[in-house]
């Protein structure tokens, strides 16, 4: 299990591991928005993950805990509390929980999250590591079991469709820069239909999107050029910035600091792969 908070309005790319099973939901009823593949979760869903890649988007003060399982392991925790599999017809489910077992499930992970904060050693005996262990479990799947799913429309699958291929192709050519007409021709949709993909599961359209995906590139080469050699102007001119006063207020009002500042800097390795990081904008 892990809890999160986030400070920050980000928009995440997501891939969960192929050999856990993931469960995901709000710690708190005040907390922000998520967004999730385009639909909006409120507090009590529960969002079941697939293995394929999705987009979350959040705003700021974001509490979310999630849980996992081996996955071969799922379907037989399934078979002993309710007597079948949790069946997924989806490949991804958001599944709206009985209010009285979510309440049960945030109050357990919230005190496991206490005591790993507070009293770490006690949960490294055995015993009381196993029975939070099998509460945890016990009461995750009864509030899959018996939730209700939340149906997603066609229009909503074909956005969805769409955004896959997006990213696909973000992921096939993730070091150069990229621009609107070669995405929709790659994408094969008209530039009104990805904008509305992307307003949907990014929060913004996808001219946006790419400048600012443009800008993290600039900065992670920015950060990576030598000094002695390198310069700002062929940097940023590379990446299709041409306007180099507007590009440095922009630059500065999302980094903290001027280009030059970020070349300048003592040089360290960046293996961020930007087509799986999060993006975060003050927009």
């Amino acid at each position: 299990m892990q809890r999160f908070q986030v400070d920050l309005p980000q928009i995440a790319t997501l891939a969960t591991a192929p050999d856990r099973k993931c469960i995901g939901f709000l710690l708190e009823g005040n907390s922000s928005d998520l967004h999730h593949s385009g639909l909006r979760a409120t507090p009590g869903d529960i969002l079941v993950y697939g293995n394929d890649v999705l987009h979350q988007r959040t705003g700021s003060d974001f509490r979310y805990g999630t849980m996992s399982l081996p996955v071969e392991e799922f379907p037989v925790v399934c078979r002993a509390i309710i007597g079948r599999e949790f069946l997924e017809k989806p490949r991804r489910t958001v599944v709206r929980s009985d209010p009285a077992l979510m309440s049960r499930l945030l109050n357990v992970h919230r005190v496991v999250g206490q005591l790993a904060r507070d009293v770490p050693d006690l949960l490294d005996q055995p015993q009381v590591r196993r029975a939070l262990e099998q509460q945890l479990i016990h009461i995750m799947v009864r509030c899959l079991a018996e939730g209700a799913g939340v149906q997603t429309t066609m229009g909503a699958k074909r956005h969805e469709a769409i955004m896959m291929r997006f990213e696909e192709y973000l992921e096939a050519h993730c070091d150069c820069p990229l621009y609107l007409p070669e995405i929709c021709a790659a994408v094969g949709v008209a530039e009104r239909t990805l904008r509305a993909s992307c307003e949907e599961h990014l929060g913004m359209g996808p001219i946006r999107f790419l400048t600012l995906r443009r800008m993290h590139l600039a900065q992670r080469a920015l950060s990576r050029a030598d000094p002695s050699s390198a310069t700002v102007t062929r940097i940023v001119t590379d990446h299709g910035f041409w306007e180099l006063g507007r590009f440095s207020a922009a630059y500065r009002a999302l980094f903290g600091e001027m280009p030059s500042e970020t070349l300048r800097r003592k040089r360290k390795l960046i293996t961020t792969d930007l087509n799986r990081a999060i993006l975060t904008s003050t927009i």
